[in-house]
């Protein structure tokens, strides 16, 4: 990203050279195993990348808010004085929903002059929503000294945002994995109780390859508060046979002895997805620990096909790009990331095999569904930062 480019422009929005802008950044997320899990107190294996999301902001002499981004043409002047209110279909809506969090603790918030700026894939499924929250919640702790905020509360203020702000009924693990990034390691984490433990994630001889099906989604609006309540079902039919209030609770053993309890037999899919992968990501665990890609490659592949089969958030246009993708000889595995319906995949990819993969993937995709897809080879990044002297 070009900071000197990203000033000049919000110079050309806002004026006055003469006070500058603190630079923030938060990286985007995938979820390399564990789709699903984490609004069902699972566990879930994400990593943060270097794809995100810029945010140069500067304070104001007033109260009033004002919202550009380089990713859409709509721009906003927003009066805090009338409270925070969700605005229909906008963007705005991610940077709002944090500012109606630290009203809520009673933080005093001046007006300020934004500049959004991200390289995350809209509607890709790397979570720029959280990306976007997590940036503007670390920027305002930092700009108005709120030093009792740790990160923890700060990525509990971005979940609580889009439950009750955007009305998305999403897990913990975006903005967790957002915040927690670290460099070259993958965050395993226990969403019901947040216990939390960085796994080395070293691809020597690989790369990993995220694939956009470029087919437009909007998640909010999508069948994933559905599943959700499909869950809740599971729940609710297992609870009377045995004690649990999440199926993350429910072991892989113990599924199979209650399942039949569960009566609606799209419900028991349902619920057997869940439990399955939460066991996956105790393997994939395991896996990396021993630096045994090829097990974790494999685990991959499993984990799609219950996504397509059991949990049915796949569609033509990811179930696609994944069988090209493990058609390719040097590709270990191969997976949706994200709550599907279209987004991505990602991949784990052997150096010598990436541009036949880029290559033939992206051919045969196109032929099979008229789109585009595209792809980028990720890294492994860092969590929320201020950028100082314009370097990352």
């Amino acid at each position: 990203m070009n900071i000197q480019e990203l000033k000049r422009i919000f110079f050309n929005l806002y004026g006055n050279q003469d006070q500058v802008p603190h630079i923030y950044f938060a990286p985007g997320r995938v979820n390399l195993i564990g789709e699903h899990t984490d609004y069902n107190g699972g566990f879930v294996l994400p990593c943060a990348l270097q794809f995100g999301t810029y945010l140069l902001i500067r304070k104001r002499d007033d109260h009033f808010l004002k919202l550009a981004s380089t990713n859409f043409e709509e721009k906003f002047e927003y009066d805090q004085s009338k409270g925070y209110v969700k605005q229909a279909g906008q963007w705005i809506n991610y940077p709002l929903g944090i500012f109606s969090q630290f009203a809520d603790l009673n933080v005093v918030l001046p007006g300020f002059d934004m500049l959004f700026s991200g390289d995350i894939p809209n509607s890709a499924g790397l979570s720029s929503s959280a990306s976007i929250e997590m940036v503007m919640a670390y920027a305002l702790a930092s700009l108005l000294n709120v030093t009792s905020l740790q990160m923890t509360d700060l990525i509990n203020m971005a979940k609580r945002s889009e439950n009750e702000f955007i009305g998305l009924n999403c897990g913990i693990m975006d903005m967790f994995a957002v915040g927690m990034g670290s460099a070259d390691h993958a965050i395993f984490l226990n969403c019901l109780t947040l216990e939390y433990k960085r796994i080395p994630f070293i691809l020597s001889g690989y790369k990993l390859i995220i694939s956009n099906t470029n087919k437009r989604r909007g998640l909010a609006d999508s069948k994933y508060n559905e599943r959700v309540n499909e869950c809740r079902e599971a729940v609710d039919a297992i609870a009377p046979h045995f004690p649990v209030k999440h199926l993350g609770e429910v072991g892989f053993m113990q599924f199979y002895k209650f399942q039949e309890v569960i009566k609606d037999e799209k419900v028991r899919r349902r619920a057997r997805h869940v439990i399955s992968e939460n066991q996956r990501v105790l393997n994939a665990v395991a896996s990396l620990q021993k630096n045994d890609i090829l097990q974790f490659g494999a685990l991959m592949n499993a984990s799609h096909e219950s996504l397509r089969d059991n949990y049915e958030v796949t569609g033509i246009e990811l179930d696609t790009l994944v069988e090209e993708s493990q058609k390719i000889n040097g590709v270990v595995g191969s997976r949706m990331t994200g709550a599907g319906f279209g987004g991505c995949t990602v991949s784990i990819v052997r150096d010598d095999a990436v541009d036949k993969f880029i290559r033939e993937v992206g051919d045969n995709y196109k032929r099979k569904t008229g789109l585009d897809a595209s792809f980028y080879i990720a890294e492994v990044s860092d969590g929320p930062k201020e950028i100082i002297n314009d370097t990352l």
